[in-house]
Parts: structure tokens; C-alpha cells; sequence
């Protein structure tokens, strides 16, 4: 069903082919209790990560090798030819004749598709620019998915950066695939979705609902998705400034969240949440970062045909 395929945004994918990589992720947990796999032994995964990661490249890697495979790359630019001047779509060529497949991640939106271009290799996007970061949302969707049988018919609201964050773009885009009862989205007004992201949103069916307090809908809410406010994206740094710290979940404002609320985090956090929310009940956003690994290892397995 996958074997070839890339991954470049959450929307090239049906719900049908969603939920099957959710069915082969189960699996997938079933090789993790047993220790390792040999199925995709004498494969060789390539990271080309061109931004800082730490849960994507290392899952990433941890799922390869979990499954008997073989890892290359770099997290650092300046240690590759890059820092020697080499243009991008060379280091894709360089890559794809060393590997089997390629995960890459870059600031700049649409890197991704150009990999995806001219690499014979199936190329996975690891996040690029402010849109997509497609293996994330699946993460996230599994992880619901996994916590309560299903998707649909539950209160999502996603807090905090929505006009750049991409893994919460991602996830609004997946979402789309489902049939939730109802979507929350709280930001400040400087940080509310794109023009572009509402009415593509709308146009699919997805009923959502804007405000700027948590507070108005946190009680309706099954799912809480928090995302950090990324400095790192701000074209201008004086907007940052005046949206910094609008959010943070304490104990104090989930006295009125529904029992089985569970609260997401692509994570890294900041102050966002607060570290006492982790020896809640409410706390799932460590499970999953850890789902990254069965999920990864699906996606892997499919597209390099171990599996159907």
C-alpha cells in the first residue's frame, strides 16, 4: 500500500492508510517488548537535518535500528559539505546513492518536495518550514487514537503558536482525516491561524472554534494539544516579545478538566507547562514522544516494503 512512497505533508494520506499505519505501530510495540527485529536489516537510513532535533532524528534512528537497519547522516551542517558550499539538491544525490531511504529537515518550506524530486529513494519529511511536519501529526493522531479507540467524535483543542508552529499546523491537518465533534483553537490574537490554514480547514468541514481563553472551553475539552511559542520563527523578534508566556497549564486550571482530559506536546517545552502537570494522570505528552518510535518503525517498514 506504502511501499515507495514519500512523505511530504499528513493530506497525501487517506484515512484508511492512517489507520493501517496505526494497526502496524501496535505490531510494531510488539517487536519493542521482544528487544529488535532483523526486518530491515541491510537497509541504511540517511538523516539530512539541516535544523536542531532531538525526539524526530533520534527516533528516527532508534527506530531503524530496532528493526536490524543501519543509520547515516548529519545534525549539524557545518560538519557535512554544505559548509563547503555544496547546494542541497547535490547532498540529496549524495545521499540517495548511499541510502535506502532519507529523512531531512530544514527551515525552509518545500525542501522536502525538492528532495522528494530527485531522490529515487523514498524521502520523508522530518518537518520543513512552518507547514508540515506530517510523521508528528501521525504520532500525535496515534496517540489519541491509542488512548481512546478512536478520534472521532472527541473535543480537541490545541493551544498556544498556530500561525507558525508546524506540528500544530500538522495536526490540524490530520485531524481533517477524522470526524472530531468539535476543535478549539486558543492563541493570542497575534498568533491565531493563517488566513490560508482557516479556510482550507473550513472547506473540509472540520468544526472549529477560535478564542484566546483556555479557560472558556477546558472543561469540554478530551484532548489538550499545547505547543510552545517558538522564538525561533518570529520574522520579527518585538512580536515574540509581546506573545511570550500568554499560556501555561498548571495544576490550578486543570481543577475543572474532564477526568480523562490527556494533554499533548510535540515538545521541547519551555514554561508552557508546568512540571508538576507531570505526575498527573493528565500527562501523556512523554508517551507520545515515545510512541515516535513504533510509529517510525511502521513508516519505515512500509515504505521500504518489509510489510503491506
Amino acid at each position: 500500500m506504502l511501499k515507495g512512497r514519500d512523505i511530504l505533508s499528513i493530506l497525501d494520506f487517506k484515512r484508511n492508510e492512517i489507520e493501517h499505519i496505526f494497526e502496524v505501530s501496535n505490531e510494531m510495540k510488539k517487536i519493542l517488548e521482544k528487544g529488535k527485529s532483523n526486518l530491515l536489516e541491510g537497509k541504511i537510513l540517511a538523516t539530512a537535518f539541516f535544523e536542531p532535533s532531538t525526539r524526530t532524528k533520534l527516533s528516527f534512528e532508534t527506530a531503524m535500528q530496532r528493526l536490524g537497519g543501519s543509520v547515516i547522516g548529519f545534525s549539524e551542517p557545518s560538519t557535512s559539505s554544505i559548509a563547503k558550499g555544496e547546494n542541497i539538491s547535490d547532498t540529496i544525490r549524495m545521499l540517495d546513492s548511499y541510502a535506502d531511504i532519507i529523512v531531512i529537515r530544514h527551515r525552509l518550506e518545500g525542501v522536502a518536495k525538492l528532495a522528494a524530486e530527485i531522490a529515487n529513494s523514498p524521502v520523508i519529511n522530518g518537518g520543513d518550514g512552518t507547514h508540515n511536519h506530517p510523521t508528528q501529526s501521525m504520532i500525535d493522531l496515534y496517540t489519541i487514537w491509542d488512548k481512546f479507540e478512536k478520534i472521532d467524535g472527541l473535543n480537541v483543542c490545541i493551544l498556544g503558536d498556530l500561525k507558525y508552529g508546524r506540528a500544530a499546523i500538522s495536526f490540524m491537518y490530520g485531524l481533517t482525516l477524522f470526524d472530531p465533534k468539535k476543535v478549539f483553537l486558543v492563541s493570542p490574537q497575534l498568533l491565531k491561524i493563517r488566513q490560508e490554514v482557516r479556510d482550507f480547514l473550513k472547506s473540509t468541514g472540520l468544526n472549529i472554534y477560535e478564542t484566546e481563553s483556555l479557560e472558556e472551553v477546558l472543561s469540554d475539552c478530551d484532548v489538550l494539544y499545547v505547543t510552545r511559542i517558538q522564538k525561533e520563527r518570529f520574522p520579527d523578534p518585538t512580536e515574540y516579545e509581546k506573545v511570550k508566556g500568554s499560556y501555561r497549564i498548571n495544576i490550578e486550571i486543570l481543577k475543572n478538566a474532564k477526568d480523562d482530559l490527556i494533554i499533548l506536546h510535540p515538545l521541547p517545552r519551555i514554561d508552557e507547562i508546568d512540571m508538576n502537570v507531570d505526575y498527573t494522570k493528565y500527562a501523556y505528552y512523554f508517551k507520545q514522544a515515545a510512541n515516535g518510535v513504533p510509529v517510525r518503525m511502521a513508516l519505515l517498514s512500509l515504505l521500504l516494503g518489509a510489510i503491506e
